[in-house]
């Protein structure tokens, strides 16, 4: 792949990486290249064993405005085909982000609208700042929201997605927080520090055990079966209380030190 054009990414000490929309100028929008990019990128980290969080942020005063003006400018005469082709590329990146295999953090910046309350739906935590609007204003363009609505309607549920997908009207980020949009809003000084401590939570769990809470939370939330349920969730915490991980917390918790992820 060719050197990145709009996002950068760097990996600290910890092993947190932070990925960071960088088209400031069109306030962090996504067009066809954003998509690719930061597809591309996810796989790469979801991957490398050294990287135990990813972080995805804006560049600027907007986390993202969404869909680019000009990339949806060039989808008007699209065919349905090309459409549907089109939209399956951002459902992927949607799909990659949602389960990535290492926990992730919305570092939400600044505003966000459209596509861009679906990435941060997408993440495991979001912490905004106080100042951030958000919208899903699809529908004023005679559009819905909807390779983003299975991840916002999780999100923020069912009644509330009714009402910001039919209205298109924005709210602050105290109302995002109060539907579930956001886990926490801070005053933007305080953006970063409560990020790190965010990730510093995040890297106390082992690396495989934060994998398999990912999926517990999806599979219980949608299973509906009591009997397999119970026998799944007994057969889960059994495989991970035997694993190398699992021998190795137990063990340093008794011992009173340090397991050797956080090392």
């Amino acid at each position: 792949m060719q050197p990145l054009q709009t996002i950068t990414h760097a990996t600290d000490h910890r092993g947190v990486a932070t990925l960071t929309l960088n088209r400031p100028q069109v306030h962090n929008a996504f067009n066809d290249v954003v998509i690719a990019e930061l597809t591309h990128v996810l796989g790469l980290l979801g991957a490398d064993t050294s990287v135990r969080a990813v972080v995805l942020t804006g560049a600027g005063e907007t986390f993202s405005a969404g869909g680019d003006l000009n990339w949806m400018r060039s989808m008007v005469d699209f065919s349905a085909v090309e459409n549907e082709a089109d939209a399956l590329k951002l459902a992927q990146l949607l799909e990659t982000l949602d389960r990535l295999p290492k926990p992730t953090v919305a570092r939400v910046n600044g505003g966000a609208f459209g596509g861009g309350v679906g990435l941060i739906a997408c993440c495991d935590i979001a912490v905004g700042v106080d100042t951030a609007r958000f919208g899903l204003t699809e529908v004023r363009l005679g559009l819905a929201p909807a390779t983003i609505a299975p991840y916002v309607v999780r999100a923020m549920g069912a009644r509330q997605a009714r009402r910001y997908f039919l209205t298109g009207e924005r709210f602050d980020a105290r109302h995002a927080l109060r539907i579930g949009l956001l886990h926490e809003v801070v005053e933007p000084d305080a953006l970063d520090g409560t990020v790190h401590t965010l990730t510093d939570y995040l890297l106390h769990g082992g690396p495989l055990a934060l994998t398999a809470c990912k999926h517990l939370v999806d599979d219980v939330s949608g299973q509906t079966d009591r009997d397999a349920l119970k026998r799944d969730t007994a057969a889960l915490i059994a495989r991970l209380r035997v694993s190398d991980e699992g021998q190795e917390g137990l063990h340093a918790f008794f011992a009173r030190r340090a397991p050797n992820w956080m090392r």
